[in-house]
């Protein structure tokens, strides 16, 4: 069949070749003329003689020409040839004499290959028409085409292919997923020998392709990557228009199935077991589990979490981000004697959760992990954990200072024994009952030496001393008052012969190295041997202790500021705790150094020494009123307020200097004070007057400063005073 067609076609070219052939010899066919290509003189056309000449036209030749004579090509003729053979016609260019031989004597031109028009469309070239004899050109050399006539003879090849698509699962009908492109090398001006339509000739249940355009679509909605993840799809394209007779190709196009977020995770098992022994630290990891998904990449990352109040407190989970298991991991500490098996209810769900496919259901699952603990033997346990006794420092040798108690917790009422560890305490201050944990006095304690001590008492079992607890146990000594007072500083004081009475010589402060819970209360007196010294006088105001001068013989006068001395004064104060060695530190004091006139005091008149004015007529009498210090309504304290008002003032008024004075307070414990100086530095107007009403609400020790600074000023600076 397919012989015969061949056969057909050949016939129906070569009767085309003919027909083409008669055109040209109708047109070769003229007049005879004086030769080949020249110009028709008007003369001669005008005495009725007629040019004779030749035409030249495209010749055609088939292609693919499978005969076993030479293919016959055209004829080039002269008009001027009278058939006795004097002309001879000879070719040249493209495939002269190779592929195209001429008859010198006719002119026929045959094709002696087979030719492809797929190599070469056409050839060109040259005609000759010579005298034989004299080989002179008759005619002009003329130029003519040889074109190569197409038949379907290539078939549509898909030259870009090996072809691999994908496209997702689950995708709708009609998603495109590639397009494929076959070449024909017919000549596609000519027929329909290069005209290409596609079709698929396998896979075609579930895949289509476009006739015209080669574009590839799914022809079904349930592609499932997990049933089948590729598939091998044949496409065929034909050329002819797909008319029959055409010649077709055909590629092979692999599609592969991408993966979406379809299948939830799911546990293999829905119960697992693991065991973990009960001194495991937490951290420590007790065993893994994994949730499979049929899905593959992203899809399939997990997380897992603990679902129930129980294994949230005593379990953490965590995601291996390489193998995507769950890590379970000791979250608290274990004890086999109160629980010894936990239940942990375990969910794994997607993390990347794909929103289209939510109505195929819920995207995690759940299991349950029991965990055992083990049973192991275990050190006593202090129960309770009690890190704090105290003892009074006057305690006697072997007074119980407390007691530890510790039990074991593997078994009940097994024996447990103590000791102290004596790296703690090395010079045996403590001791401890073996058998009852009481702690006891081993020598006699001194608070002022060692107020703190630190030991760790041990506990071990009596039948096994390897299984030790420790115990870190602070102890405070109590105070007693078991110290007098002692003076802060060695004190030694000077005073010029020609002191003025009231002059201040020296402050005094002392310090006990006792700590009573109530504070100290110090009382100041002269010594027996001083007492009958009319000369010097001792003032108490608790926080400092003035020693005045009275001299009796001494004319009251004015110092004006020209005479004042520069003494700086040390101002110590002191906590009710002691405050150790910070009580000592000494600040300057140099705002008091205008000497003060005791002899303006009030009850000059009647009380001074001799009638020369001082605190009082007898210095033995202030010594037995003052130590006490307990404010009553007839104590005048104003005294001590117009001496400090007058110094403010003084150094208020004194722009060109800064203030000398520095007053520095000690909080309790040595801390700083929570409350505002009385520095003249605060002061900032240029009057001196200020409200101290907020010093009665510092409490009961501020109480006799809080009356020093009551009342309002300038009614009391009167000449009695």
């Amino acid at each position: 069949m397919a012989s015969g067609l061949q056969g057909f076609l050949w016939t129906m070219l070569l009767l085309f070749c003919a027909i083409q052939e008669l055109g040209a010899w109708a047109m070769h066919t003229s007049v005879e003329g004086p030769g080949l290509g020249q110009q028709e003189d008007p003369a001669l056309l005008a005495s009725g003689r007629v040019k004779r000449g030749w035409v030249w036209n495209q010749f055609f030749v088939v292609e693919e020409y499978t005969g076993t004579e030479p293919l016959y090509v055209g004829k080039i003729h002269s008009d001027s040839d009278e058939g006795d053979g004097s002309i001879k016609y000879t070719i040249s260019g493209e495939g002269a004499g190779t592929i195209f031989l001429i008859d010198e004597i006719t002119g026929d031109i045959h094709a002696t290959e087979r030719l492809d028009r797929e190599q070469k469309t056409f050839y060109t070239l040259r005609a000759q028409a010579r005298d034989r004899q004299t080989n002179q050109l008759l005619e002009p050399e003329s130029e003519f085409i040889i074109k190569v006539q197409d038949i379907n003879d290539s078939e549509p090849r898909f030259l870009e292919g090996p072809y691999i698509g994908s496209v997702a699962e689950l995708s709708p009908v009609g998603t495109s997923v590639m397009q494929v492109m076959a070449s024909d090398a017919d000549d596609p001006t000519y027929g329909s020998s290069a005209r290409v339509v596609y079709s698929v000739l396998e896979g075609e249940q579930h895949f289509t392709v476009d006739s015209k355009t080669g574009v590839i679509r799914t022809a079904v909605a349930d592609l499932d990557r997990e049933t089948q993840d590729r598939y091998e799809v044949v496409i065929r394209a034909t050329d002819m228009a797909g008319q029959l007779g055409g010649l077709s190709g055909s590629t092979t196009v692999t599609i592969v199935v991408t993966d979406v977020n379809d299948n939830p995770p799911r546990f293999p098992q829905k119960m697992y077991q693991f065991s973990v022994v009960e001194t495991a630290p937490v951290g420590t990891a007790i065993g893994r589990v994994k949730a499979e998904d049929s899905d593959i990449g992203e899809n399939t990352d997990m997380t897992y979490q603990v679902k129930d109040e129980e294994g949230v407190e005593m379990f953490k989970v965590t995601t291996d981000s390489s193998t995507q298991e769950a890590v379970i991991t000791v979250q608290k500490p274990l004890d086999y004697e109160l629980k010894k098996v936990h239940t942990v209810v375990l969910e794994a769900l997607n993390k990347f959760v794909d929103p289209r496919f939510l109505d195929l259901g819920t995207f995690r699952d759940q299991t349950i992990v029991r965990v055992s603990v083990l049973d192991v033997d275990e050190p006593p346990e202090f129960r309770p954990p009690s890190d704090l006794m105290e003892v009074q420092e006057d305690a006697h040798i072997g007074s119980v200072v407390g007691v530890v108690t510790a039990l074991d917790p593997d078994t009940a009422n097994r024996p447990v024994r103590y000791a102290i560890d004596r790296s703690t305490d090395a010079e045996r201050i403590f001791d401890i009952d073996a058998n009852t944990g009481a702690i006891v006095t081993g020598k006699v304690l001194d608070r002022e030496t060692a107020g703190w001590h630190n030991i760790t008492v041990l506990a071990m079992e009596a039948d096994n001393h390897s299984q030790v607890s420790r115990a870190s146990l602070r102890i405070r000594i109590l105070d007693v008052n078991d110290n007098p007072p002692e003076l802060a500083t060695p004190y030694e004081a000077a005073v010029c012969e020609d002191a003025k009475p009231g002059q201040l010589i020296q402050t005094i402060s002392v310090v006990d190295r006792d700590e009573p819970q109530s504070g100290h209360r110090f009382y100041f007196t002269l010594a027996p041997e001083a007492t009958d010294n009319h000369h010097f006088s001792l003032l108490d105001i608790k926080v400092l202790i003035l020693l005045i001068l009275t001299l009796k013989r001494h004319h009251k006068s004015h110092l004006t500021s020209e005479d004042d001395e520069d003494m700086r004064d040390n101002v110590i104060k002191y906590n009710d705790e002691g405050g150790g060695e910070q009580d000592t530190e000494a600040y300057d004091m140099s705002a008091l150094r205008s000497l003060y006139d005791f002899s303006e005091i009030k009850g000059g008149d009647g009380g001074g020494i001799a009638g020369e004015g001082g605190l009082s007529g007898n210095p033995a009498s202030e010594l037995h009123s003052l130590p006490q210090w307990v404010q009553s309504p007839d104590l005048d304290f104003s005294v001590f307020r117009d001496y400090i008002c007058r110094k403010v003032e003084q150094a208020d008024e004194d722009q060109s200097v800064p203030p000398y004075d520095s007053f520095q307070t000690y909080a309790f414990e040595g801390s700083d004070s929570p409350v505002p100086s009385l520095s003249s530095i605060n002061t900032c107007s240029s009057s001196s007057e200020q409200d101290f009403s907020y010093l009665g609400g510092w409490g009961p020790r501020f109480r006799q400063l809080a009356a020093l600074y009551a009342g309002r000023r300038g009614e009391e600076d009167t000449d009695a005073s």
